[in-house]
């Protein structure tokens, strides 16, 4: 049973892939197995992850990548082809986040956000469900604000992870039987990121305190083998749900 969750063989695209959970994810899925390619526009910082991955016996490509650029989500995909032979996983975990009162927000805050958070995972899922084949499985990155709020003025990312979440059901609707590529999605809480080291201090604890029972933040390592989980042959009865990962707060 075990087996089940291994990755040997396959081949993982991670984009967002320089920082947070996009690190961790990468790192889960060498770990268990896969070879990667990983993208970002911060192409710079993705070194030292490739040499972490390749630490642990795995091929890894990385490429500059800005998930908006429909081209340049192709390209991404396509060498990932040429060069690792195929793609089995795509994990969208590129995004962007925003606290800004929606009377201020500005037209080019809230495309910014929609465009790279949800029309960035439609772009890199496109490019790679061209390249899947059966038995493939896309892991987009949604949010629980996707799915609930927590008091910050937050429009256009939880306009774009809920967005996400609808993009998630439609694809694995209109791809799971006809393609074999499952599609799912994951809801992460509150786990430390670049995104969240922008938050107060006095904020978080209350969001601890009052909203999570689990009475802690979340590690990354906990959500990066939900990812794995998800692109393992163990979910392979799994597909158009979005599983969040957030130490109970949407109960609360």
């Amino acid at each position: 049973m075990i087996e089940r969750f291994r990755l040997d063989g396959r081949v993982a695209l991670v984009t967002g892939a320089s920082s947070g959970l996009g690190v961790a994810f990468a790192l889960a899925l060498a770990e268990a197995g896969a070879d990667l390619a990983i993208g970002a526009r911060r192409v710079e910082r993705l070194d030292g992850l490739r040499g972490e991955i390749e630490r642990l016996g795995r091929r890894c490509l990385t490429v500059r990548t800005d998930v908006t650029v429909p081209e340049e989500c192709d390209e991404f995909a396509e060498r990932a082809v040429a060069e690792l032979g195929r793609i089995d996983v795509l994990v969208n975990s590129a995004g962007v986040g925003a606290s800004v009162p929606a009377s201020r927000e500005t037209p080019e805050q809230f495309r910014f956000v929609v465009e790279t958070n949800l029309m960035g995972s439609y772009w890199m899922a496109q490019a790679a469900g061209r390249r899947m084949g059966p038995g493939s499985s896309i892991i987009n990155v949604s949010s629980i604000l996707g799915l609930t709020s927590t008091g910050l003025p937050q429009a256009a990312y939880a306009a774009s992870k809920s967005g996400l979440i609808g993009l998630t059901r439609d694809l694995a609707q209109q791809w799971s039987g006809r393609k074999g590529i499952r599609v799912n999605a994951i809801a992460p809480g509150f786990f430390p990121t670049e995104m969240t080291d922008e938050l107060t201090e006095d904020y978080l604890e209350g969001i601890v305190t009052r909203r999570v029972p689990l009475g802690r933040l979340g590690r990354l390592e906990e959500c990066a083998s939900v990812v794995v989980f998800l692109a393992s042959e163990a979910a392979a009865y799994v597909t158009g749900v979005c599983l969040p990962v957030d130490g109970g707060l949407l109960t609360s």
